[in-house]
């Protein structure tokens, strides 16, 4: 499962805030609602976090084996 809880604790550390990710670099509330839900986003999205918070990836997700992962 990919979780998202690195990139609130990169977030709190930045001058960034949801506020600004929304009005100022035009991150949508949808997005930042699929942030806090661990639900999936684009590589494009995960692109421009990692600019904006000039981090790397892994400071954004993580991936941890999950029950919950589907199936292959």
């Amino acid at each position: 499962m990919i979780t998202y809880e690195p990139f609130w604790r990169t977030l709190k550390e930045s001058e960034e805030s949801t506020y600004t990710l929304i009005y100022k670099h035009h991150i949508s509330s949808s997005t930042i609602d699929r942030l806090r839900n661990d639900k999936p986003i684009n590589t494009t999205t995960i692109n421009d976090l990692c600019r904006i918070l000039n981090c790397d990836i892994q400071e954004v997700m993580r991936y941890t084996p999950s029950d919950r992962d589907q199936k292959l």
